[in-house]
């Protein structure tokens, strides 16, 4: 039911944004933070996903693509899913609580953004920026648990960036509901623009989501190894948008998994290194 293959999406920036939150503070590292921010990420993105699937279930039932779900199909009980959602979601708020105030107070709505998204595909097409706004949420948090205050502005560049690209991607990923949608009455930037205007939004938030790449950039004292992982990043936006056109959808997964999870791990890779080399 919970896909971690999802989670190399979003936990490359949490760490990326633990280390900037070191290196701009010039604290300590603290494996117990570190350990607390890969925890949290965990146990939010097991809340986010089963509770995803648990609101779903009788939509996912009537698509084809879906219907082989653990919760349509009925290997999972929806009561046992959502006690999954719940005991996650107590964690996720233990785990911010430890490690301190800020994100413990914080957690209430970062929950709430997480959970949240599952219902927004029911009346807005703008469901594609409510799941960016909760990956998002990854690089502004870990910078907050070193910190325990915002003092700076390139974290919240990192997550703009973030959610652009996770709205940019997602939007390509809905290319494939885009009759169903329509007949089910559910909202999504495919259902309403159509395929090609969809492309074109979803390239759109990516141009924005390179551009604040570098941005942060220079706005960071970054070395080369910061614009080799920037250069792969923007890199691997275009080319997912070569692989998938209005008349062909096949590599829709490709684009969705690959290209972005490459993405992820690679920009955060070089984007730690830049900051000790």
């Amino acid at each position: 039911m919970v896909k971690f293959s999802h989670s190399i999406f979003a936990m490359p920036f949490a760490i990326y944004g633990f280390f900037l939150g070191i290196k701009l503070n010039d604290v300590a590292f603290d494996y117990r933070i570190f350990i607390y921010i890969i925890f949290a990420m965990i146990f939010a993105r097991n809340a986010a996903m089963a509770f995803n699937r648990y609101l779903d279930r009788d939509i996912d039932v009537l698509n084809d693509r879906t219907k082989s779900r653990e919760l349509a199909s009925g290997i999972i009980s929806p009561k046992n899913a959502l006690i999954f959602v719940i005991i996650n979601s107590l964690l996720f708020v233990i785990t911010a609580y430890l490690i301190n105030s800020l994100t413990f107070y914080l957690s209430p709505i970062a929950l709430f953004v997480v959970l949240g998204y599952s219902y927004t595909k029911r009346f807005t097409p703008l469901c594609h920026l409510v799941l960016g706004l909760g990956l998002s949420l990854a690089p502004i948090g870990a910078y907050l648990s070193v910190t325990g205050e915002f003092n700076s502005i390139i974290p919240i560049l990192f997550s703009f960036l973030v959610l652009f690209w996770t709205a940019g991607f997602d939007i390509i990923y809905a290319l494939q509901d885009e009759e169903f949608d329509k007949e089910n009455g559910l909202k999504s930037i495919p259902s309403i623009l159509g395929k090609s205007n969809a492309l074109k939004v979803s390239k759109s938030l990516h141009i924005i989501s390179a551009i604040l790449v570098v941005i942060a950039g220079y706005l960071l004292p970054s070395g080369y190894w910061y614009w080799i992982g920037a250069g792969i990043f923007i890199y691997l936006l275009h080319r997912q948008h070569s692989l998938v056109s209005v008349n062909d959808l096949s590599k829709v997964n490709l684009a969705f998994f690959t290209s972005n999870g490459i993405a992820s791990l690679l920009f955060a890779f070089f984007g730690v290194l830049s900051l000790y080399l």
